[in-house]
């Protein structure tokens, strides 16, 4: 087996290096993939970070990698060489605990993240042969990365809880997974609103399919939104106040958070029990999932705006993610 040349941080918030392994016999239920393009999500940055305490060094990130199948192993049925695919978060399940009996692969007891197994900043990468999702006929590969991550992290809510073409949607935070979301929710059929606190992307959105677009810094313009929105979706991770979001929601509805905020969050009790209102999270979706995803942006036309730098340019292009000056998403290519 030859050897991948990845790039990968050798400590918590060092600089990417050019970095070599050898990922051993390819097991037989995995698939190995020339990697052509992988997103870059503000999550790789955290894990280079090492903000969550959980990331162990030598890390290679990246987990929305797009590339042609060019080996698979003896158990793998469905795939084959030369198909082109997509990996998302997560590598690797065990398809025998209760979540993976279910259908939600996403939440295995032991599942193994991508970026954990070694991730996508890299030539080729080894997954599980569930994880490598077909990209639909007509789909570009080379945009596509964003849709691993940020694009199923605000689909699959939209899917679990029910979201309903008659419904009134606000996304919080327009960014690399707002305006995906917002996306969705104007090819669900819903009314979409969208908050962002930078009044001036207020024409583009518009264009991606919101109807209003809401400034969140306003007091004003929050009060008037009393009682309008049957779901709210928050993609931000930081903390709001969510007092004055859930006010904003009709009786029954739902404020659902894909945000990684980094402390509690204050819900006032009395804003959940008056209107029955609830508050909700998400994480990622189940390779079926992710498959109903892909072809829902063929059908509707749905695409990340990315903005493209080489893989060899992978600290370039950390800086710029982290100026906060992306729209809306980075691709690194190969």
């Amino acid at each position: 087996m030859s050897d991948i040349q990845a790039y990968a941080a050798m400590e918590a918030g060092g600089r990417l290096e050019p970095y070599t392994y050898n990922p051993g016999a390819l097991p037989a239920n995995h698939v190995e993939v020339e990697i052509s393009a992988c997103g870059l999500c503000h999550s790789d940055l955290s894990m280079v970070n090492n903000d969550w305490g959980a990331s162990q060094y030598p890390l290679v990130p990246g987990h929305e990698a797009v590339g042609k199948i060019s080996k698979v192993g003896e158990a793998v049925k469905h795939l084959e060489v030369g198909q082109t695919v997509g990996i998302g978060w997560t590598s690797q399940t065990c398809q025998h605990c209760s979540p993976c009996l279910s259908g939600s692969q996403q939440r295995c007891t032991s599942a193994v993240s991508t970026i954990a197994a070694k991730g996508g900043f890299a030539n080729r990468i080894q997954v599980q042969d569930i994880w490598a999702v077909p990209l639909p006929d007509g789909m570009d590969a080379k945009s596509a990365g964003p849709l691993f991550c940020g694009g199923i992290t605000v689909f699959a809510p939209m899917m679990d809880y029910g979201l309903k073409p008659t419904d009134r949607v606000a996304v919080i935070g327009i960014g690399g997974l707002g305006h995906l979301a917002v996306q969705f929710a104007h090819a669900w059929g819903c009314e979409v609103t969208a908050f962002t606190s930078s009044m001036d992307k207020e024409a583009e959105l518009k264009e991606l399919g919101a109807h209003h677009v809401a400034n969140s810094r306003d007091a004003g313009a929050m009060k008037a939104l009393r009682g309008k929105f049957d779901f709210i979706i928050s993609t931000v991770n930081v903390d709001l106040d969510w007092a004055s979001y859930l006010a904003t929601l009709r009786s029954d509805g739902q404020l659902i958070t894909v945000g990684a905020v980094d402390k509690p969050m204050g819900i006032p009790a009395f804003s959940l029990i008056s209107g029955g209102k609830s508050v909700g999270g998400s994480d990622t979706g189940s390779p079926d999932m992710v498959a109903r995803m892909l072809e829902f942006c063929t059908r509707h036309n749905i695409k990340p705006m990315v903005e493209y730098f080489p893989m060899s340019d992978v600290n370039d292009a950390l800086a710029h993610l982290k100026s906060g000056k992306a729209r809306y998403r980075i691709v690194l290519t190969n």
